[in-house]
Parts: structure tokens; C-alpha cells; sequence
């Protein structure tokens, strides 16, 4: 083994602690504290510490926000926090964030469902929400299919409006000598469009006389 590898190994895992606060708690960074222990017990290295302050009123999480932005560039090889719900709003956003967590191979740690993806289970706990977030986005896909069918027997338009072209005023413009750039500025179109109204319509003529 080079040297490299062997300074691999030898190096501790990096850990981020997270934890989603409410202004109610009596002592928010009892839990850090706690993590914190744990992770050092275990032999890890925490690096950084990522809090959020939430009420009822807000749903944002600048710290969250940030972790996954780190996690990305491999800042850390653990995420730990005390339990699921204070990671994430719901179970939607938790499945959601735990993917990005597995796809971009960072291990994550959860201290009260004593959930571990690093550990022997971790595979299955992978698989189990890689189906999940497909379920999801079938469905999703699903349920936009559906309701273009049910708009498209409204009567309703799906996509872009049809562009309106005045073929005839577009080669009166042509003969009148002015530029294709000036039709297409005149007629609010491109170029391109403007060529292939004359090249059909040239088209048809020579097919006519033919």
C-alpha cells in the first residue's frame, strides 16, 4: 500500500453535525453537545456544526442549505444529527435530502432512529430510498400526463401558442426589396422563419408550374 492510502486510512472520518432548532427549546445546543460526544467517542473528527432557527411561520434552512452545498464539495464524509425530524420539515424533504446525501456518497447518522447508511444495513437503506424518490417522481410525471390529457379534452392549449405568420405580407416585404434581417425585425420573428416562409413558398410555386 502507497502512502497515500495508508494516510487514508489513518485519517479520521470527517463529521458535520446538523440540527434544526426551535425558538421553544429550553437548551437548543444540548443535542450539539451531545453529537459532538458521540462523534468523538467513535473516533470521528467533527469539522463543522450547521444549526437552523425555525417558527412556525418559516420554512427556510440557510444552515441545511449550506451543509449540502459542503457535503457536495466532500467536506465532510458523516453527517450526523440527533433525530430525523430535526433535519427536515417533512418526510418528503427528509427522503430528499438523505438521496443527496447517499448519490454523492456521504454517510449519514441519525442518533435516535439509529439510522446509520455507513454501517452493514446501509446498502438497503440506500436502495429502499432510491425506490422511494423514484416512486415519487413517477408519480409526479404521472400527474402532469394526466392533466394535460384532462386539458387537452377542455379544449385547452398545451405548449406554445401557434406563432401567427402573414405569408403574404412577409414576400410583399421580400419583392419591396427589403432585408430578410429587416422582415424578420418588422415581423417580430427570426430570420430563420422568415427563410423558410419564402423556401416553402418558392417551393409551392415551382410545383405549381410544374
Amino acid at each position: 500500500m502507497n502512502v497515500d492510502g495508508q494516510e487514508e486510512m489513518c485519517r479520521a472520518k470527517r463529521v458535520a453535525l446538523y440540527m434544526r432548532v426551535s425558538l421553544c427549546d429550553k437548551d437548543p445546543n444540548a443535542h450539539v453537545v451531545d453529537l459532538r460526544q458521540m462523534a468523538v467517542r467513535d473516533g470521528f473528527e467533527v469539522v463543522a456544526v450547521y444549526t437552523d432557527k425555525t417558527t412556525g411561520t418559516t420554512a427556510k434552512q440557510p444552515g441545511l442549505d449550506q451543509l449540502l452545498v459542503d457535503a457536495r464539495r466532500r467536506r465532510f464524509d458523516i453527517v450526523m444529527t440527533w433525530s430525523c425530524d430535526r433535519m427536515a420539515r417533512s418526510t418528503r424533504h427528509f427522503v430528499k435530502v438523505l438521496d443527496e446525501f447517499i448519490r454523492i456518497g456521504v454517510e449519514f447518522r441519525s442518533h435516535c432512529e439509529a439510522i446509520d447508511t455507513g454501517g452493514p444495513q446501509g446498502s438497503a437503506f440506500a436502495i429502499i430510498v432510491g425506490a422511494i424518490t423514484e416512486l415519487e417522481h413517477s408519480l409526479i410525471g404521472e400527474k402532469v400526463r394526466t392533466g394535460m390529457r384532462r386539458a387537452r379534452l377542455d379544449g385547452q392549449l398545451i405548449g406554445r401558442k401557434p406563432l401567427q405568420l402573414d405569408h403574404a405580407a412577409i414576400h410583399r416585404d421580400r419583392r419591396q426589396g427589403h432585408s430578410i434581417r429587416a422582415i424578420a425585425k418588422e415581423h417580430g420573428i427570426s430570420t430563420a422563419t422568415v427563410q423558410r416562409v419564402l423556401r416553402i413558398s418558392t417551393a409551392d410555386l415551382l410545383e405549381r408550374a410544374a
